[in-house]
């Protein structure tokens, strides 16, 4: 009986050794996990001081230290707008190394305790997880990454090759029979347009996400949009394409487009624009054009020149021959007009009362067409007074009474 009293004894002190030791280890454990507390703690408040700091010295310094970005002359960022980004991304940066920190802070010390040990895991789980999926996704995507990436540098040394051949062209240095000049531009762009369709068309298959239903029904979408949206834009730019390879007038040019007349300042891909001789600027639609007969006055006087007339009626008491005489030596009088071919007078018709007869005059000068025609009406007074010939119709007089007006 001593033997079992005494075998007892020694059970209770081993119980009470091993409770006294866990209890020792939850007090090492939990001191361990005060000072990472502790030391994480200080290192959050050392961080925000430094930030602080930093962020101090920089907004000090904002006018002396930091310069304003430009390029070419064009400021693209101020020094102000610049130190608003470095102390905005100070700030993301003071909050991100206090989420990380506090990510490991805490997950360490649940791990030190058996009760909160698979809480711990399930808190790097979370985390860990995703950033490995990604990371994973990111390594087998590098194929499919270096394939887009050389399709784009294909594309985009293609592409320069066409703009050097279309300024080769424009600058008259390379010739090619059949392709003009003012061609140049517009097929460089059309071709420019046509290679990023292109593009787009062959990187699509190997965008992340590209086979997901989310992402086919966003590019219908999408499609469906910009086609409803821009069918008048896409048929002005069709317009466009055509005026172009008609060439039916060039920058610069006096044209009329329905009764409009006026010099050509604009010609895009969607409207031409003209300034009519009023300084005003009026924009026609490219469909418009397309659809409407356009004069071109510049190139009918790149020949002999442009004709310029003016019709006048002349009683029968004058001769014709008279007429003839008086209405060239006002044409050889007016400048800005050609010698050759000469001025040329035609009967066009005759009246009840009176005879009708138009001069025409050449010229090539056809940014002073109103001028020519406003010195040319002044001559044909001047040289009728001049010549004694009245240029009022006998019928005028019948109705007047014999009267001359004034």
């Amino acid at each position: 009986m001593e033997d079992d009293g005494e075998f007892q004894g020694v059970l209770r002190f081993i119980e009470n050794f091993v409770e006294r030791e866990n209890l020792i280890d939850f007090a090492q454990k939990l001191g361990i996990a005060a000072v990472i507390i502790t030391v994480q703690a200080f290192l959050i408040w050392l961080v925000l001081f430094l930030v602080k700091k930093l962020s101090a010295r920089i907004a000090a310094g904002a006018g002396s230290r930091i310069k304003p970005l430009t390029l070419r002359n064009y400021k693209i960022l101020s020094a102000k707008q610049i130190t608003d980004v470095i102390l905005f991304s100070l700030r993301i940066l003071k909050y991100l190394i206090t989420i990380f920190q506090l990510f490991i802070t805490v997950p360490i010390v649940f791990s030190l305790f058996p009760a909160t040990e698979e809480l711990a895991s399930g808190i790097f789980g979370f985390v860990i997880d995703p950033i490995k999926a990604i990371l994973l996704g990111v390594v087998k995507y590098i194929p499919n990454l270096i394939t887009i990436i050389v399709i784009l540098v294909v594309i985009k040394y293609v592409i320069r090759a066409l703009k050097f051949f279309a300024r080769q062209i424009e600058n008259g240095k390379l010739v090619i029979p059949g392709f003009y000049a003012d061609w140049a531009g517009p097929t460089f762009n059309l071709l420019r347009v046509l290679l990023y369709a292109f593009t787009v068309a062959v990187v699509y298959p190997y965008l992340p996400g590209s086979e997901s239903r989310i992402f086919q029904g966003v590019s219908v979408f999408v499609g469906l949009i910009f086609s409803l949206g821009s069918s008048t834009a896409i048929s002005n730019l069709v317009a466009g394409l055509v005026i172009t390879y008609m060439r039916p007038f060039k920058i610069g040019d006096r044209i009329k487009i329905k009764d409009i007349t006026g010099f050509v300042v604009e010609k895009s891909a969607f409207v031409v624009r003209l300034r009519n001789i009023k300084n005003e600027f009026i924009t026609f639609p490219n469909l418009t054009v397309l659809n409407s007969e356009v004069i071109n006055y510049n190139t009918s006087g790149e020949q002999e020149g442009l004709i310029l007339h003016a019709k006048i009626t002349v009683g029968y008491d004058v001769p014709w021959r008279d007429v003839y005489k008086i209405l060239i030596s006002a044409a050889t009088k007016t400048p800005h007009i050609q010698e050759t071919p000469k001025p040329f007078v035609l009967q066009t018709g005759l009246e009840d009362f009176y005879a009708s007869y138009e001069l025409n005059v050449y010229t090539k000068e056809i940014e002073r067409v109103l001028l020519i025609y406003s010195l040319l009406y002044q001559n044909i007074q001047d040289e009728f007074k001049g010549a004694g010939v009245s240029m009022y119709a006998p019928h005028y007089y019948e109705e007047t009474g014999g009267k001359k007006p004034g």
